[in-house]
């Protein structure tokens, strides 16, 4: 056996008479409670930013093909989306779905309220799967290529403002800026849906695209962008810079980067949090460690004059400490991946700590764990404490074999 660690596992034989077992549990519990809380704060973040982003883009999707003198609210040039275009497009082996959307400002009024509103025109090849997932009453509109749908999707925040309800008649009314007259369409609330961003659900209503294009006097092959979904979202701007290279001269890409950079830039704020956490919960346990540690020796110092008279080395007798500190931070990582990734799993099942939708966008705390995020924290955690650890050790150094065994 070696003998660091054999002498190491023999320390364990007084703890009960030692006042060094308290401050130890202390120890454990400070590891723990640390390593429980970097685990929590890591799914926190992480969770957060992969569901607001994620909403976001199935909604925007993940870039936007607009035209240069494009406007939401007025008549903007449209997109032709001929072959040639659909070939470039189709080149792009990242590109994985393409769908022709038109946005047109419009007034809702009803008997007693009026709210301004954008409409956002879709065929049946929009990909509808986010929406159907919020859909809090109701069917979402009945689209297809030959006849026009009068059927309209709303927001929960549009419904209570103006007091309308699944099933109910809406009027809607547009002006362009070289009409004098506002032209109005009648449409049908199809169904109502909520998914807690107030940039989604104060603004759009979802309808069928063929109005808008009668509205404009567009042909049925224009649209007023074209989104595009890639297969893989850390690519998103690389493949917006190639299609930019790409694409006719008065088109541009536009990356959901580039059209919600609020939302985006306040989440990669998140990342400055979790590491300012995590150095404060890391400083925390080590200071915790040092100072138990250098208990351990001050209390052991008999026992390290023993063993130095002996001939034992200031290295080995420093290896058989660590290796006595080494179970204590592994015993406290182990109950901090029990108490981590318990409440990681709970919350994630049971959603017990709810939010406020309209200020962080979803209603309760979402949580994402990743197995490599749990081994880099475990590894990290256990690396830093043991290098930190070296530092106590050097005490031992200044012990004298004849003062320590003086009243022994």
């Amino acid at each position: 056996m070696n003998f660091e660690y054999f002498i190491a596992r023999k320390l364990k034989a007084g703890d009960k008479k030692n006042l060094s077992k308290p401050v130890i549990g202390i120890s454990t519990i400070s590891i723990a409670l640390g390593l429980s809380l970097m685990i929590i704060s890591v799914a926190v973040v992480v969770g957060f930013k992969n569901s607001i982003s994620e909403k976001v883009m199935n909604f925007a999707s993940h870039i936007q093909l607009v035209v240069f003198d494009n406007n939401y609210g007025e008549q903007g040039s449209a997109i032709n989306v001929n072959e040639e275009l659909l070939d470039i497009l189709n080149s792009q082996n990242e590109i994985t779905h393409i769908q022709k959307v038109a946005h047109k400002a419009g007034v809702v009024k009803t008997k007693d309220q009026i709210l301004g509103v954008v409409l956002k025109g879709v065929d049946s090849n929009f990909n509808k799967a986010f929406l159907e997932s919020n859909i809090s009453s109701g069917l979402f509109p009945s689209l297809n290529d030959s006849i026009k749908s009068n059927e309209v999707l709303i927001s929960s925040s549009i419904s209570r403002k103006l007091e309308l309800n699944t099933g109910d008649d809406m009027r809607m009314w547009f002006v362009d800026g070289d009409q004098a007259r506002a032209r109005g369409r009648k449409f049908t609330i199809s169904g109502i849906y909520d998914t807690g961003m107030e940039e989604i659900d104060d603004v759009y209503v979802i309808g069928d695209i063929k109005h808008i294009q009668k509205l404009n006097n567009w042909d049925p092959t224009d649209a007023g962008s074209i989104e595009l979904m890639v297969n893989d979202v850390d690519k998103i701007r690389d493949v917006s810079f190639n299609l930019y290279t790409t694409i006719p001269y008065n088109i541009r890409s536009v990356s959901v980067f580039e059209e919600y950079p609020q939302i985006f830039n306040w989440l990669e704020l998140l990342d400055l949090n979790v590491i300012v956490i995590l150095s404060l919960l890391i400083i925390v346990s080590t200071i915790t460690m040092i100072s138990t540690l250098l208990i351990l020796i001050i209390e052991r110092t008999s026992m390290v004059g023993l063993l130095k008279a002996l001939g034992t080395t200031n290295s080995s007798i420093r290896k058989i400490f660590l290796i006595k500190a080494s179970g204590v931070i592994i015993r406290g990582m182990i109950w901090g991946n029990i108490i981590g990734i318990g409440f990681y799993y709970v919350q994630s099942y049971f959603r017990i700590i709810k939010l406020s939708a309209e200020s962080y966008y979803v209603d309760y705390v979402p949580m994402e764990l990743h197995i490599s995020d749990v081994l880099m924290l475990n590894i990290g955690t256990f690396i830093i404490s043991l290098l930190v650890l070296i530092i106590p050790t050097f005490y031992i150094t200044r012990v004298m074999p004849a003062r320590a065994l003086r009243y022994e």
